[in-house]
């Protein structure tokens, strides 16, 4: 799992059948400071996380192929959850 930022959406006019329907995001790897760590990656997402967000994102693709049905699907990464942001000045 990994802490990164949704840097973008991917518009496909040719994808593999299992990824239709399915929204795809670019995420960025980051610090827990917020640091561009590593390359983006490529993820489907289901829960609707808006752009410059703070997501968690899996590499089990095996999770990823169960999440859209299809055990020859070429995905790898998922967006497992949105980051909720904390107000400033209230403690964690």
């Amino acid at each position: 799992m990994l802490l990164a930022r949704v840097e973008g959406n991917v518009t496909a006019t040719r994808k593999h059948p299992s990824l239709q329907g399915w929204r795809l995001v670019v995420c960025q790897p980051i610090s827990q400071s917020g640091q561009a760590e590593g390359v983006p990656q490529i993820a489907i997402d289901s829960h609707g996380a808006g752009m410059h967000q703070r997501v968690v994102i899996s590499s089990d693709g095996a999770a990823a192929r169960n999440t859209v049905g299809d055990q020859k699907s070429p995905v790898r990464w998922l967006v497992i959850g949105i980051v909720d942001e904390k107000e400033p000045g209230v403690p964690a």
